[in-house]
């Protein structure tokens, strides 16, 4: 009883620490995705725990998970140099308390001390760790002595990518581009929004700047929805890369056009405001609020369809746009998670769907007619392979090759058959928080007559 007590007691006490209710939450958030395998989003949308903290807090939680995703390989690579023996299977906390307190003295500006000391209680607070709470004290201790020196002796640069996806990198673009594409992994990217116009006086207003691709680049903190111009839907969040594939349709004006696949609607959303008779499908009815919310705060409209896009039958259209289901590879800047969660497995099952849709795709589009099919994967096996296979099947197709002038000058994003590819180490910059752009594939197919 006592013993029991004394827990009891010990407990209370790091619940009544700083810093720690923030802990805390991150460390159920990172567990979730790395022990149960569910997307960092989805957890961060439903977590009703998160609203109730303040906005600095919420920031800090996500910030605390992201930073320990981007540099999971790098952190654990380090810790293990401080660990004699592997770390309690029975006690998933051990680790994750560590992992914090590992990357708050080496990534972030949190002096050693408090991490030293939230750690520890992270782990006293649970009946599994409570224990371990020494083995991390004397850890991460040592760690803030040494571990700078340790991490500027190792090439961290293939650690926090799994080796699947290094191994594919490096046999699709070569050694120094997959270094260099993980590299851009680790940062922490900017927000990029799509302005209806004038993009250089909203560049000035939110201390931003304007991108080639006349994205508005910002280096934002805190909520979106209370920078100038979201409530009057002058903008919308889309990353530079993103805004590229919509443009392949050229002149839209007064044409129908199908938007596959559509939420959350930032193609949608560009289709709609350069002219087009848009149609967005998603079968996801979540998603879709949320496109629709969108289009209500930018003041555009589409007709919004709830189907499967497998099943679905209309058209024909002048315009097919495809941004089909993916590994999402070409995301991890902003979603750290996507390597810990998706398996070479994944990108095979995709590819199957992606054919199916490719093949409705093509189905609703008319003789004569423009289909864009796009992914966010850095994958060939989602992109090239795919429209390989197509061009075989679908003789009627032909690829129509970009050219530079359409995307704004950026030959560097189109690839030797005239399709476009953005890779995370593109739009270089001596500022980290402004470079890079989302990893995104798209070819332009027409119908012959």
């Amino acid at each position: 009883m006592r013993a029991a007590r004394d827990r009891t007691m010990r407990s209370t006490r790091s619940r009544d620490a700083p810093g720690f209710a923030v802990r805390c939450l991150a460390a159920d958030i990172l567990e979730s995705v790395l022990y149960r395998r569910r997307a960092l989003d989805e957890i961060l949308d439903s977590t009703t725990e998160l609203a109730t903290l303040a906005e600095r807090d919420r920031a800090l939680t996500r910030a605390l998970v992201a930073i320990v995703l981007r540099r999971l390989g790098t952190l654990r690579h380090v810790l293990s140099l401080f660990l004699d023996r592997g770390l309690p299977r029975q006690a998933p906390r051990v680790e994750t308390a560590l992992l914090f307190g590992a990357a708050q003295i080496l990534f972030l500006k949190v002096p050693d001390h408090a991490a030293v000391d939230l750690a520890v209680r992270l782990a006293q607070a649970d009946p599994c760790a409570a224990g371990f709470a020494g083995l991390i004290n004397a850890v991460l201790r040592r760690l803030a002595r040494e571990g700078a020196a340790r991490l500027a002796s190792i090439d961290t640069a293939d650690l926090d990518t799994p080796e699947w996806l290094m191994t594919r990198w490096t046999a699709a673009y070569g050694a120094v581009t997959a270094r260099a594409i993980a590299a851009a992994n680790r940062n922490e990217p900017a927000l990029d929004l799509t302005v209806k116009s004038d993009p250089e006086a909203w560049a000035k207003k939110l201390g931003g700047r304007v991108l080639a691709t006349q994205s508005v680049r910002v280096n934002a903190s805190g909520a979106v929805s209370t920078l100038p111009g979201f409530a009057e839907g002058a903008w919308w969040v889309q990353d530079a890369a993103a805004s590229l594939p919509a443009r392949l349709l050229g002149d839209v004006r007064g044409r129908r056009v199908v938007d596959l696949c559509a939420a959350p609607g930032g193609k949608t959303a560009q289709l709609a405001l350069a002219g087009a008779s848009v149609t967005a499908v998603d079968r996801a009815p979540a998603r879709l609020k949320r496109l629709r919310d969108n289009l209500a705060r930018l003041g555009l409209s589409a007709e919004i369809v709830a189907a499967d896009v497998e099943q679905w039958t209309a058209g024909p259209f002048d315009a097919v746009l495809l941004d089909a289901p993916c590994s999402s590879t070409g995301t991890i800047r902003r979603h750290p998670d996507v390597p810990w969660l998706k398996t070479a497995d994944d990108v095979a099952k995709l590819s199957a769907l992606q054919r199916r849709l490719f093949d409705r795709a093509a189905a609703l589009t008319k003789p004569g007619g423009t289909l864009v099919y796009c992914t966010c994967s850095l994958e060939p096996q989602e992109n090239e392979m795919i429209v390989a296979d197509l061009l075989v099947r679908e003789t009627c197709l032909q690829r129509a090759p970009i050219n530079a002038a359409e995307i704004f000058g950026c030959r560097e994003f189109i690839s030797k058959d005239g399709d476009l590819r953005t890779l995370p180490c593109h739009f270089s910059d001596s500022d980290s928080r402004f470079a890079g752009v989302d990893g995104f594939y798209a070819v332009r197919l027409v119908k012959s007559q």
